[in-house]
């Protein structure tokens, strides 16, 4: 895998972008997009992972330096004789409100699961809150998400709001917009549109709990 120096720098070319414009686009100056491409600056600031990830099209768990799904077998000791999967590192992106939006927070865990699992994943949010409880999620539980950019109507879904805010919806379209709801009736439905959202994207599916990982 190439250096995530150099693959900053390819992306910001790939896009025809200059330092100067990437930085504007990101939130940071042009000299910290210079540190970034020299390699100066190794481990950026999570608000920043957020956005040049969003910006460049790389992926979040490229920008951390992971060179593949897999972990090697070394790395995982196991004792003699017993069988060893193949496992993937699935990346804790951070913290997701079940009750209001929650400002998203670094997260440097790492979680395995089998890659010949049927449920497919990508990375994994903690709970924050009770509003998923008649789901069965509840405060403090690990969430495995499916990056994908649309859902269906009634599936629960990771969102972000606003750039920087994750929570954990059941997610309708509405004619006008998008409406998140709870599975609990004391939180009211979310309802989101052009007047009231400069910017709303859905980063996942959300598939499957870690206590429900065999």
């Amino acid at each position: 895998m190439k250096p995530v120096k150099a693959i900053i720098k390819e992306k910001r070319l790939e896009h025809g972008l200059t330092m100067k414009e990437l930085a504007q686009k990101v939130g940071v100056s042009e000299g910290t997009i210079s540190r970034w491409e020299s390699g100066e600056i190794a481990n950026m600031r999570r608000s920043a992972m957020v956005s040049l990830s969003k910006v460049l099209d790389i992926p979040p768990e490229t920008l951390m330096g992971w060179d593949s799904d897999t972990q090697k077998q070394d790395d995982i000791p196991l004792p003699e004789g017993v069988f060893r999967p193949t496992l993937k590192r699935v990346p804790m992106l951070g913290y997701a409100a079940a009750g209001e939006p929650l400002e998203n927070l670094d997260g440097q865990d790492t979680y395995y699961v089998e890659t010949d699992s049927k449920y497919r994943v990508d990375f994994c949010i903690t709970v924050c809150g009770d509003s998923m409880i008649n789901a069965g999620i509840n405060d403090g539980d690990i969430v495995f998400v499916r990056r994908q950019p649309e859902v269906e109507n009634g599936q629960v879904a990771c969102v972000e709001i606003e750039r920087s805010r994750v929570c954990i919806k059941r997610f309708y379209k509405t004619d006008n917009g998008v409406m998140l709801v709870s599975e609990n009736p004391k939180y009211a439905p979310l309802q989101f549109n052009e007047a009231n959202c400069d910017d709303f994207r859905i980063l996942g599916l959300a598939v499957i709990k870690q206590s429900e990982i065999q």
